[in-house]
């Protein structure tokens, strides 16, 4: 059977990051196979790569389901690729987009960077703003409104509710189940909330209920989204971005956005990522 490496991705150094199932095979499995090897994992998400030609084709999947983009997955499948074949970029078919990542080694690390899908956003519907304010026991006076509520897309759709104060960031709960179906109803991946600790460095955390994790550490594909969101917005980003999150977890990660000028165009994700295999 192919082996399934685990990869903390976006990590500080030599702790933290989120943990990934990396599964590189001659051909993709099933779906149902698929499906099974990321609950057996267990990690908010597992990734599947086969060759095709001169690229991989490449899927990935939740413990509960398939999402069509995972950044965090995706900077581990980098790490892995570039381990066993070397530093450069390696191009991505994924299931709606062709993207790349590239991996460089750095001792015990990988450094590993990503180009993601295109990215767009809309204002929140109201109705749906305020049942997840509801869900995680905020109030309309806890948004910054220097950042509006948005649904923002780079690769997959993400709510995204920006927060007056850590102290908002640091008390997030909310009901998983409720969570669940909310973001299943909507058409969500995950809701990010964030807040602003300068203009080009936020502290994040990002709740994963309609893929079965209750949070994540560290979410690249929400990253890439934030990030082209921001630039939709006119932020002064000065062409980055740095996140913080999963601190409240536990398992700090560090990931860097990198922002283009053009609107709509793909952002630049990057890290590190540690292999925790024994």
């Amino acid at each position: 059977m192919t082996t399934v490496h685990r990869i903390a991705a976006f990590s500080d150094g030599n702790t933290g990051g989120n943990p990934a199932g990396v599964w590189i095979g001659d051909a993709m499995p099933d779906a149902s196979r698929m499906q099974a090897i990321a609950a057996e994992v267990g990690f908010s998400e597992t990734a599947f790569a086969a060759p095709e030609g001169d690229a991989w084709r490449v899927r990935y999947f939740s413990p509960a389901m398939e999402v069509p983009f995972c950044g965090h997955a995706t900077i581990a499948l980098g790490a892995a690729l570039a381990h066993r074949h070397g530093d450069r970029s390696f191009e991505l078919h994924l299931n709606d987009a062709v993207i790349s990542v590239s991996g460089r080694r750095d001792g015990n690390t990988i450094a590993a960077a990503l180009q993601s899908p295109p990215t767009h956003s809309a204002p929140l519907e109201p109705r749906l703003r305020d049942a997840l304010l509801d869900l995680f026991g905020y109030a309309s006076s806890d948004l910054d409104p220097k950042i509006p509520p948005a649904k923002i897309h780079g690769g997959a759709d993400h709510a995204v509710l920006a927060l007056t104060s850590r102290a908002a960031l640091a008390r997030m709960a909310y009901d998983f189940e409720r969570g669940r179906s909310l973001m299943e109803k909507a058409g969500l991946v995950t809701v990010a909330l964030v807040t602003v600790a300068t203009p080009r460095l936020f502290d994040v955390r990002n709740a994963f209920a309609a893929g079965g994790v209750v949070e994540d550490p560290a979410t690249g594909a929400a990253a890439a989204a934030f990030a082209g969101y921001l630039r939709d917005i006119g932020w002064p980003h000065g062409g980055a971005i740095d996140i913080v999150q999963g601190e409240d977890m536990g398992a700090r990660s560090l990931i860097r956005a990198e922002i283009g000028a053009t609107k709509g165009s793909s952002i630049r994700v990057s890290g590190t990522a540690r292999f925790m295999d024994a």
